[in-house]
Formats: C-alpha cells, structure tokens, sequence
C-alpha cells in the first residue's frame, strides 16, 4: 500500500476516532446532566394574589400557549416542516411578550394557564419570561418545568440550552403547587434532550367551605406516535379524578396537542407532510365531566411556513381548551382571535361559577 494513502486512511482513522470519542463523552454527559424530576414535586410559589374565590361568583380563566415569545407571525418551525431553529432575534422576543401580556391583562382573568415559558434559554436570548409577564401584576405564580436540557444538540444550528415550563399566574392566593410528572414516550439516548411533559396543579381556599378550587395547567405530547398521548391523558383523568373525589373543583386547561373530535371537519389535516395531531373523545372523560372549547377560530397554526392568512389551504388547527368537573358550571367560552400575531397558538378563555 501506498505510504501516501497510508497516511491518508491514518488520518482518517484519527478523525473518524475522535468523533466517536466526542460523541461517546458528550452523550454521557448530556445522560449525567439529564434533568430528571420525581414523579410530585412541590413548587416555590412567587408573587401574591389578592382576590377570594366563593361559591356562586364568576371565576375567569384565560389559557395560552405563549410559543416561548418565538413563534409569532412571521416564523417556521424545523418540527412542523420549516426550516428555522431560533425563530426572531432578542428584540422581537420582547415584543412578542409584550402583546401577549396585553392580551393577558386585556382578558380580565382571574387565572392564566400559559404554556411553553422560557425561563432561561439559548433560543430566547436568556430572557426570564416568567418574570416579564408578572411584573406588576397582583397574582401569585409558580413555574413548573417540562423542558430542561443543558444543550440540546439539534438540528442544526442546534437548540442549544432550554429551560422551559408551565407557568400558571392566579389573582388568588396559592396555597400550594405541585409539579406531577407525565409518563415519557422517548427512550434513551432520545430521551436525555427531550421533554419531560407534567402537568401543574395548583390549590387555592375557597371562602365558606373546605373545598380547595384545583387548578391544573397541561400540555401534553406533541411529536410522538400518539402512544405518548394517550398514556399522559388518562394519568391526567386520573388526577382529575382524584382531586374531586376529595371534594375539590376542578379546573383542567391548556395544549392538549390533540383535536376534539367535532373539530376535525372544521379544520381537517390538509395532507401528508403535516403534523397530526391526537383525537379527544368525549367517552374519554368520566360521567359528568365536560370538554369546554369555542370552534369559532383555530387555536393553533401550522409552523411549516410563516403566516398566510390570505391562503384558504394554510393548515390551522383546533387543539386547546378545558376541563371541567361536574360541580362546576360553566358560564362562556370564547376563543380569541389574535390573528396568530405573537404566537402560532390563539388563548382560550372560560367564565366558571363552582357550584
């Protein structure tokens, strides 16, 4: 053999040897690192509400998947089709928070349900949006991960960082907070720089009885094979379940990343190459519980491509709303239509009265 390609495959070899290296040591360190949360987790509660929750009076709930402040009208997404990682520079995550914010306030809740809140992240500068969206507000808040990865390493260029969560922000007082961790779809190695999905639920006194109003924040698989889906729905009827055998109200809201079932001919999946979302059935909750959801707009938009509202065929869907128990009674629910501004998702808002 040639000494010259003798030199060249020895070069090779090295090459080739390193990666493997850096690969071996960089997928055992993303394992060491893995954030891995027990199954409850107690939450530190910030902030404080002021207003009583009674029998009989109106409760306002908004909820909102917030699309972390990145994914407003003009971008894409590399999972729905796009082609972009990082979504807007700093400046545009600042605005995009501060619409969401005004539409917040703008709602007159009492409780926002808000999802996909950056608290730290490459992809949002660092920026700590929990604090952005409570700052001078009169609630109490607590911030529940679902998303935490020292670095995560694709596409390219590669997420890189992500602390991102479940933020639920109350114009009452919470008791107490509690994070529950959802059963994971994604096996090793997949797994150590994926979602760890839970739900948030939050305790709150309620004048006049013993009673505590639960409320639970929820955003459930997305690119999964459904398998993920269904399995993080029924621990989530389960909770529920609980939660009213002990006596409480209970309020579920948020991403279900699944249709109701009389959604899906008003914004049917346009095709292959789109992704799909689960389907809810209504046989799917116990007796007496109720889906609550306004078809009036989408919800949610495609990511394949940035915003056409002139395009008939641009892919929308209908995947966000509540959960009520039967000792709740629910007085409206509206669908906002935002027009997909600052987020790829619309907010969803409830006026309850517990019985």
């Amino acid at each position: 053999m040639p000494k010259v390609l003798k030199s060249v495959l020895k070069g090779a070899g090295i090459v080739i040897g390193a990666v493997l290296i850096f690969v071996v040591v960089f997928i055992g360190y993303l394992s060491i690192t893995e954030y891995n949360p027990g199954e409850v987790e107690p939450l530190e509660i910030a902030g404080e509400g002021t207003k009583s929750l009674s029998l009989g009076e109106s409760i306002k709930f908004i909820s909102f998947n917030i699309g972390y402040g990145g994914l407003g009208k003009d971008a894409d997404f590399f999972m729905d089709g796009g082609k972009n990682v990082v979504t807007g520079d700093e400046a545009l995550v600042y605005e995009n928070l501060g619409g969401i914010k005004k539409i917040i306030e703008s709602s007159g809740a009492d409780f926002a349900l808000l999802q996909e809140v950056d608290v730290n992240s490459s992809r949002t500068f660092g920026i700590n949006e929990a604090e952005f969206l409570t700052e001078g507000q009169s609630v109490s808040f607590a911030h529940a991960l679902n998303y935490s990865c020292n670095y995560v390493p694709f596409p390219f260029p590669p997420i890189g960082r992500v602390n991102s969560g479940l933020l639920t922000l109350s114009a009452s007082e919470m008791e107490s907070a509690e994070r529950y961790a959802l059963p994971c779809p994604f096996s090793w190695p997949v797994r150590v720089a994926n979602l760890k999905r839970c739900i948030l639920v939050s305790y709150h006194d309620i004048e006049g009885t013993d009673a505590k109003l639960a409320v639970i924040n929820l955003h459930l698989e997305a690119y999964d094979d459904g398998e993920g889906k269904t399995a993080q729905t029924k621990m989530l009827v389960e909770i529920m379940e609980n939660e009213y055998k002990k006596g409480n109200y209970v309020v579920a809201g948020g991403d279900f990343n699944q249709s109701f079932a009389d959604a899906l001919e008003l914004y049917p999946v346009q095709g292959e190459g789109y992704w799909t979302p689960g389907t809810l059935e209504s046989d799917s909750l116990p007796e007496g519980w109720s889906f609550v959801y306004d078809l009036s707009s989408p919800t949610c938009r495609s990511l394949d491509r940035p915003l056409d509202s002139s395009d008939e065929n641009f892919q929308y869907y209908f995947i966000d709303g509540f959960i009520v128990s039967p000792n709740v009674e629910v007085i409206s629910v509206n669908t906002l239509d935002e027009g997909f501004i600052y987020s790829d998702h619309n907010p969803v808002t409830m006026e309850i009265k517990l019985k």
